[in-house]
């Protein structure tokens, strides 16, 4: 009877830790870098959705654009979302790193923002405008400028702009170079910041208040939208096609436009 009871016991614990192996198996993590503003936020949105498919959504929030990527790369991460196609090329031209987009989500046109000058109407001589200091965002942000006539760049320059080809400056413009997360706080030591959408989000800022806005219809529009990224290889993985698909849905769609206006558009 003993032995009976202590063969009963052994099966009943092997069942026990079968299952539990068998639940750790089944428990599918997919752990996604973002930046806060509006990446992770449209993140959050789809965790159920993914629940639902057995994937466990983990976000986890970055304030740069280095160390999402090499994450990815080093496989800390299963993928980000926070970039576009030209800074993901530039980043990998840069640092040797085998990143690839699985697809764009949104996009975020980019603004140019008040700092001890309030209009774009009466511009001093010598006005200092802080842009983005990485090439594409630079080149990005004196388009920006150029379309609306405070400077003119050499023709043929397009996304690979940078202060050397502006070939027209009347007002002396001092183009004044940061890091894109530093220009929000450097307002009041320049007389106008070009803000990346999500840092203008963060800094509480809205399409509303920006002075302009890249046209619907630029190059940029067409150029910059913001992609979910993964390592080579990993771009067809059954959890990434599941992240992605819910990314696109019309619940994302409806967070977004609701939630952020003319600020960030969807382009799925």
């Amino acid at each position: 009877m003993k032995k009976t009871l202590a063969i009963l016991l052994a099966i009943t614990l092997l069942c026990t830790l079968f299952t539990a192996c068998a639940k750790d198996e089944d428990a599918k993590v997919i752990r996604v870098g973002a930046s806060i503003t509006p990446h992770a936020e449209i993140l959050e949105v789809v965790k159920d959705n993914l629940a639902e498919q057995g994937y466990t959504l983990e976000i986890v929030e970055f304030t740069d654009y280095v160390l999402p990527n090499t994450a990815v790369e080093s496989g800390e991460l299963d993928a980000n979302y926070f970039q576009h196609l030209p800074y993901l090329e530039d980043f990998n031209a840069e640092h040797g790193t085998h990143l690839v987009s699985v697809g764009a989500v949104h996009y975020e046109p980019y603004g140019i923002y008040a700092g001890r000058c309030d209009s774009l109407d009466n511009i001093p001589d010598g006005a200092k405008i802080a842009v983005p200091n990485d090439s594409t965002n630079e080149a990005r942000a004196l388009q920006l400028l150029a379309e609306i006539g405070l400077i003119t760049i050499r023709e043929g320059a397009g996304l690979s702009a940078t202060v050397l080809d502006i070939v027209d400056n009347p007002k002396n413009i001092q183009i004044v170079e940061l890091e894109s997360a530093q220009i929000p706080r450097s307002l009041l030591d320049v007389d106008f910041g070009v803000i990346n959408g999500n840092y203008a989000i963060e800094a509480g800022f809205s399409a509303s208040d920006a002075l302009a806005l890249e046209s619907a219809n630029s190059l940029a529009a067409q150029t910059y939208g913001n992609i979910l990224v993964v390592r080579e290889g990993n771009e067809n993985r059954e959890d990434i096609q599941a992240l992605y698909a819910a990314l696109c849905s019309d619940e994302v769609r409806e967070f977004i436009t609701s939630t952020y206006g003319d600020a960030v558009v969807p382009i799925f």
